[in-house]
């Protein structure tokens, strides 16, 4: 079952720029790897990464702390796409379930694909990366299963006292997600107003 086509990449692409392609590698343990692997349910292998900003500046974005993260640690929000819904649609609905926000999607700046490896276990995975606005809605994510917070960042927040923290857990899937905000952010200092 494809959840992502190349059509539906192609689609996105025309409405919101082609973005950098990554590669990234990263060794993950024994329960990282199973958490992995329980999040390709029907082979699910992606997922859609928002960083929605609050103005049009680009400074102050919306994320969110799982339960599991340790006290302070942020990222931005991600999820999968079901099968069969457009990409832009799986954007907006899972920006709403997890910030409580209404969105514009605003660029398609990233495409990462990742290789986790535990041992001689292989997943791939990729993240689609897009930058989107603030469009309505107040920031509280509706998904208390998932979401523990939510808050509004800057991204030298992100960069700096979050990324320490998350790295400091010595998590591959944590040291994943700071490499994407770390591309993430290269990208959207480019788009910042000087």
């Amino acid at each position: 079952m494809d959840y992502v086509t190349d059509e539906m990449i192609r689609e996105m692409e025309e409405r919101y720029g082609t973005p950098r392609h990554v590669s990234l590698s990263f060794e993950i343990n024994p329960p990282e790897m199973v958490m992995l692997r329980g999040s390709k349910k029907h082979d699910r292998n992606h997922d859609i990464t928002l960083f929605i900003f609050r103005d049009r500046d680009y400074r102050e974005f919306a994320a969110i702390a799982k339960h599991m993260f340790p006290a302070g640690a942020f990222r931005a929000p991600s999820g999968a796409a079901n099968p069969g819904e457009p990409l832009e649609e799986a954007a907006r609905r899972e920006a709403r379930e997890e910030t409580g926000l209404e969105i514009a999607l605003d660029r398609f700046i990233l495409h990462i694909h990742a290789r986790f490896t535990c041992g001689p276990a292989v997943e791939d995975w990729r993240s689609l990366v897009f930058t989107a606005f603030h469009d309505g809605g107040e920031l509280a994510h509706q998904d208390e299963d998932e979401i523990r917070e939510t808050t509004w960042l800057t991204l030298e927040e992100l960069q700096g006292p979050v990324r320490e923290m998350l790295l400091a857990t010595g998590m591959g899937l944590f040291a994943y997600r700071v490499a994407l905000h770390d591309a993430a952010s290269s990208e959207i200092a480019k788009l910042r107003p000087h």
